[in-house]
Parts: C-alpha cells; structure tokens; sequence
C-alpha cells in the first residue's frame, strides 16, 4: 500500500517539474519571439538541460521530453501532431488522457506518449470543437468535428465516457485518389472501373455502401473524376471530407450543431431541401444516417443525379436499412417506401475490408419493388479466389445510357455487358 502511495506521489511530482519547465518555455518563447521552429526546440532544449530537478533522467528520455514539450507548446494537436503528420497512420483512438492508440498499414498501435492531464486533451478537443464552430463540455458532451486537412474527428467529454475524455480521429489520404491506384491497390478490376465511369458520366443514381473503414468516402472520391468538368455539383457533408478536384462550378454545404442555446442547428436535410433550389445538375450527399433519407430519395426521384453513402453489411443490409432511416423521417406504408427507393437509386455497390484490404465485392442494378421484394440485376460480384468479376447478366437499365450516345453501349458490348433493349428487342 505504501509503495503505491509512493508512486503516485513520484507521478505528480514529475508532473509539477515537466509543468514548470513548460512556464519557463512558455515565458521566453514569449520574450524572444523565435523565427523559426529550430529557434524554438533550442530555447526548450536549454530550459530541459538546465533544469536542476530532473537530473536523474537519461539523455535519451531528456531528448524525448523536449521533442513533447516542443508539441505541446508549438502544436495544437499537442503530442497527436507527429500521429496526425504520419501519412501511413489512418486512425488515431484517444481512450483517455494516458491510453492512445493508432492504425497504421492495417495494424493497430499503442501510442507511447501520452497527455500529461485531462485537461491537456480537453483543451484539444475543444480547439477542435471551435474551429469547425461548435463545442463539446458537460451540457454537449459528444462532437463531430474536422482538423483543416479535412480528417473527420469524433470527441466524447468525460461524463459520459468512463475512461475519461475520449476522442477518434478519421485520417484521410492527402493525395485524391484516382481510380487508376484503386484498381493498382485491388479494390477494384479495370472492368469494374470502366463500367462505374460509364455509370456516373451518364448520370446514373449510385449508392455505396459498407463498413467502417471500407473506403466509401476514397471510392466516391474517385468516382467524382468522372463527373463532366462543366457540371454544376452540390456536396452536401455532416463535416467536410469529400474532395473533388475535377469540377469548376463545385458548391459544398456542411452541417453545424446547435449552440449552447440550442439554435442554430443546419442539418443534412435542411441542406438537401435548400440544394435542390440551387439548380444543380449532381447531388453528392456524404454519409446518410437518418431521416435525411428520406430528402436524399425525394431528390432522386425528382429528376436529380446523385451519389450518396452509407454504412450496411451488404446491398440487401443498406437497402433494409434505408427503409428504418426513411421510417425515422416520416410515417408511411413500408411497400410505398420500397418503391421510392427502388425508383431513386439505379446502382448500388458495396465495398468492403477483407484481409486489410478494401475491395468492392458487388456492383448490383435496382430495377424495380414488384410482388414484395426488390427486383435486383447483379452485374459484379467476387468469385471464389476474390476476382470481382462479371456475372453475365445483361444491364437492364439502358435509357441513361442511350441519351448519352451509342459508343457506350459499344463499350458495354466490349465489357461483355450488353443492354436489355438491344438483346430482346432489336
């Protein structure tokens, strides 16, 4: 018992000394005014090496210390900077002050650094909080925010998360990823690409759908490339995270909570209501996950393009799922909700993460509601050696396709996917 007694008491008193020497940097950081970040780590290596209280500690854990202090004081991210400057690092779990974690390459790290405090993290989470122009504190205690590289975060304040303030941070790649290094990685066959261009330059409505981590959001990033440049397209986020880069006349809306007096809140779909008078000819809406399905399925069958997402085990799992987010919006006979969702959506494709990978492992067209159940065409799926491949159905939804000209249906025929229309009726 005294022993623990005596190791706590030797935490707090490290404690006090690492926060005396963050005054002192602090102090001349504030006199000197250094020009650059070397000038800075200088002046807290000084102030560590001088310290009279910490002798006892290595030359290697002294080095560790300054490269702490220098996140604490220059970074606002705090010790979560260098995890946040990693690109290899997708995911970053905070389970408390002392208790971190990240993904890297598809396997998961503890952080060996730690916040000194709860209100170290606090302090982070609220910086966060207000660059995005929101809050998290007892009355508000869970946050969806985003960091200026658009990284997704979600915060969750202490009285409610029991092992202290918790927060997860969602990386997303710098670099926009084309579809050329998705079929490189194998989330996808050149054949699948080729067909989903198809897809979207002719305006088809694609939902996708998967897991956590599946790569929805990377996948719709990529199919944004294949929009016409002279477009107009809406985006439409709960927070930012899209980024397309091919289109000109591009608008994006993002949500924002309510403030501490309870006005002010914008949703997802207040924010697809109000697009759909802004003339657009594409609706991109990010994640749907409540009754903005219902707005996003209105749009759709109302003679507007669109793509959206969102979380489901399987194409059968999202479309189930979108009827009880349709039911959270309104009250209406459940076969009339089928047949707006059979009617708005043409394709879905699902994408999921096997074996630290991410792969689409089906590509299905939605024809119809009829006799109590969904009329679907399989177009792709995985085999049993994980090939996604054709399954040699034909695509029976050609009308886009035909506006659009006769040489995709030439491509289609090259792909092996000839059109409803040209094998039964010409």
């Amino acid at each position: 018992m005294q022993l623990f007694y005596y190791t706590i008491e030797m935490e707090k008193d490290y404690r006090e000394k690492m926060e005396i020497i963050k005054r002192n940097v602090v102090a001349r950081i504030t006199q000197e005014e250094p020009k650059n970040e070397d000038d800075a780590l200088r002046i807290i290596a000084e102030e560590v090496f001088s310290f009279k209280g910490i002798e006892n500690l290595s030359y290697e854990d002294k080095q560790t210390l300054i490269q702490k202090l220098f996140f604490k004081i220059r970074c606002k991210l705090n010790i979560l900077q260098p995890l946040i400057d990693d690109e290899d690092i997708s995911e970053i779990m905070v389970n408390g002050f002392d208790n971190i974690f990240y993904e890297k390459n598809g396997l998961i790290y503890k952080y060996e650094t730690s916040f000194d405090n709860e209100e170290e993290l606090e302090d982070v989470m609220q910086s966060i909080a207000a660059y995005v122009h929101r809050e998290i504190n007892e009355l508000h205690p869970i946050v969806d925010a985003r960091l200026k590289d658009g990284s997704r975060v979600n915060g969750v304040y202490k009285n409610i998360a029991v092992n202290g303030h918790t927060m997860t941070i969602r990386k997303f790649s710098k670099k926009h990823m084309r579809m050329e290094q998705l079929i490189e990685n194998g989330t996808l066959t050149d054949e699948a690409a080729r067909l989903l261009r198809i897809l979207v330059t002719c305006g088809y409505n694609i939902f996708i759908s998967g897991g956590t981590s599946s790569g929805k959001t990377t996948l719709i990033n990529a199919l944004s490339d294949y929009i016409g440049k002279n477009e107009r397209v809406i985006v439409i986020e709960d927070s930012t995270e899209l980024k397309i880069s091919n289109v000109i006349n591009l608008v994006q809306l993002e949500c924002r909570n309510e403030n501490a007096l309870g006005k002010g809140q914008v949703t997802m779909s207040d924010l697809i209501k109000n697009s759909l008078r802004m003339r657009p000819d594409r609706l991109i809406i990010g994640e749907i996950r409540g009754k903005e399905a219902c707005d996003l399925l209105q749009a759709l069958n109302t003679g507007h393009a669109g793509m959206s997402t969102g979380h489901g085990n399987s194409v059968d799992g999202m479309l189930k799922r979108l009827e009880t987010l349709y039911l959270m919006a309104v009250t209406m006979d459940v076969q009339a909700i089928r047949e707006q969702i059979a009617e708005g959506i043409d394709v879905l494709v699902h994408i999921d993460k096997i074996n630290d990978r991410r792969q689409i492992v089906e590509i299905t067209e939605l024809l119809a509601y009829e006799k109590g159940s969904f009329v679907k065409n399989r177009l792709m799926c995985l085999r049993n050696d994980g090939t996604l491949v054709f399954t040699g159905n034909p695509l029976y939804n050609d009308k886009k396709i035909r506006l659009k000209g006769v040489k995709y249906d030439d491509e289609l025929r090259e792909l092996g996917l000839k059109c409803f229309r040209e094998t039964f009726f010409l």
